[in-house]
């Protein structure tokens, strides 16, 4: 049985290196992983046998000579596996589809009736969305080996149980269960800033720090945490809850029910909620047309308007200090819609969170700006669930 544990543990290992790094030769894995040749040479066998890597030729020598024995790469095989990944947002569906070896196959994005919803109606829209996404890339529903959720909210992504979510009515709903029985698909759910984080670690401005922070800013306040490489989520599974920390005592209503949160100062709902005075701002309004237009009157010098915006950056300026001095991450990164608007990441609300560190002799973690649009934070969601189709993939293997 140790055996045969240490087997699949190799044959993971190997799998995720050959993903992350391939195409390489044998001698490099076995150099990379500490894995003796010998092992690779049986481990990797098996992983070719199951179709989930392939050999391909080695490039050849630079003088262009053949010296002995063609010499082959191993890398992973795109055909063995369909990934979807989604972003639920408050007002659409984004989906992507994805093979084996991460190469982007389809793209889909449909507009949801009810940004609040039950979770078996949230559930019948993604499967509609999931229909035409395989659709438009030619495949069947059934060729999907498993599909990624972000969902805003408190998620315990080990569960699938998410405590909270803006998008659905009720509390503490499986819905990793849920959705992996009315799809017929296996479900992987987290919270969508996660998920960014993850496809900044994956893809992104993160792939070359081991420590780092992702703070998302939409119709709410996320953040993605990295430390050491992984994801971090706390005990229960629902660490790193930023919008949700306390920055005034008896503050203003958040939506999750709780006064004083950040997000209940930072958040486009809450700008419109303490900006209903300013001119333009109608009952009619989308948010974003509202948002656009406090900024516009906050610059113009509207008194309210000013007074609203300028206090979200006070909030959040020293939201991310506090974030600075608990953690000290090496990149802090702002992502989601509202980068199109610069308030919270204008000079002056970085310079403030500069003031508010603890001063030593080294420069402050560097901020940066990465304006990530909905398919984008889907791509996370289906490289989250492509770590489990490959580890699934992996233990079906002892059957081979």
């Amino acid at each position: 049985m140790a055996f045969g544990h240490q087997k699949v543990e190799s044959r993971r290992l190997l799998l995720r290196e050959i993903a992350s790094h391939g195409p390489l030769p044998r001698i490099d894995l076995a150099e990379r992983t500490g894995i003796s040749r010998a092992t690779v040479t049986s481990v990797t066998a098996d992983l070719l046998r199951g179709g989930l890597i392939a050999e391909v030729p080695r490039e050849s020598h630079p003088d262009g000579s053949a010296r002995g024995r063609p010499r082959v790469d191993l890398k992973i095989a795109g055909g063995a596996h369909l990934v979807a990944g989604l972003k639920v947002s408050d007002a659409s569906i984004s989906l992507v589809l994805i093979d084996f070896e991460g190469a982007h196959l389809a793209d889909h994005e449909r507009p949801m009736v009810r940004g609040r919803q039950p979770a078996a109606d949230l559930a019948a829209e993604i499967l509609a969305g999931l229909k035409a996404l395989v659709a438009e890339a030619g495949r069947d529903l059934s060729d999907i080996s498993g599909v990624g959720v972000g969902i805003s909210g408190v998620v315990d992504a080990d569960h699938g149980l998410v405590y909270w979510s803006p998008s659905l009515d009720q509390r503490n709903m499986p819905l990793g269960t849920l959705l992996s029985q009315h799809l017929g698909i296996p479900a992987f759910v987290d919270n969508d800033a996660n998920l960014v984080a993850m496809a900044e670690l994956t893809f992104g401005l993160g792939k070359d720090h081991s420590d780092f922070i992702v703070i998302t800013i939409e119709s709410g306040v996320g953040m993605g945490m990295v430390l050491g490489g992984q994801i971090y989520r706390g005990t229960r599974g629902c660490g790193a809850e930023f919008g949700h920390t306390k920055v005034h005592f008896e503050g203003a209503l958040c939506r999750c029910g709780q006064r004083g949160c950040l997000e209940a100062y930072v958040a486009d709902y809450a700008l419109v909620r303490e900006a209903t005075s300013v001119g333009g701002v109608g009952a009619t309004s989308s948010t974003s047309q509202a948002v656009t237009t406090i900024l516009t009157a906050a610059r113009a010098g509207d008194a309210t308007a000013k007074t609203v915006v300028d206090r979200a950056g006070r909030m959040f300026s020293m939201g991310l200090a506090n974030l600075v001095n608990i953690f000290d991450p090496e990149l802090i990164i702002l992502a989601g819609e509202q980068m199109e608007f610069d308030h919270l990441y204008a000079d002056a609300v970085i310079e403030e969170m500069r003031k508010s560190i603890v001063e030593i002799d080294k420069p402050a973690p560097e901020v940066v700006v990465h304006k990530w649009n909905n398919l984008m934070w889907a791509r996370g969601a289906a490289a989250y669930a492509l770590e489990f189709v490959q580890d699934r993939a992996v233990e079906a293997l002892e059957d081979v």
